[in-house]
């Protein structure tokens, strides 16, 4: 079995309206937005500036800045819960990183005293080798 990562936990947390709300930010944020939008609002005037029988939304067009008005009350709350979800994710992330950093200073310290171990052992072996042809020079 696999094992999760942050990343997968955190998703697993989302609510239903979490997930909205990262949804809505993320539409709202994109240029397929930002050009529908910019259709709409052309249809919009044209329609009421040349419209032969009825305007429902005359030129200052009040009715089309409500809309924009009431769109931005809801949008900007929306787009905050994302951004805190988001930082929230970044602070899980940052932890993570710290705990994996740990990990691998301490998986590195215990590598260094092993190599440190064995190069003592080698001089020790050296050393006394060197001791037993000293004696061994000696005694002739």
């Amino acid at each position: 079995m696999e094992k999760k990562t942050w990343h997968d936990m955190h998703k697993e947390s989302f609510t239903y309206g979490d997930r909205l709300a990262d949804a809505v930010a993320s539409g709202m944020g994109s240029w397929r937005f930002i050009i529908i939008q910019s259709i709409i609002v052309v249809v919009w005037m044209s329609l009421n500036l040349v419209g032969f029988f009825y305007h429902w939304d005359a030129y200052p067009f009040i009715l089309l800045n409500l809309l924009f008005s009431t769109q931005a009350a809801y949008a900007a709350p929306i787009i905050m819960m994302s951004q805190n979800r988001q930082s929230e994710r970044d602070r899980m992330q940052a932890h993570a990183d710290y705990q994996t950093n740990l990990e691998a200073k301490q998986e590195i310290e215990a590598l260094q005293l092993k190599l440190n171990n064995l190069e003592i052992e080698k001089l020790d072996r050296i050393i006394s080798m060197l001791e037993e042809m000293k004696k061994s020079t000696d005694s002739k």
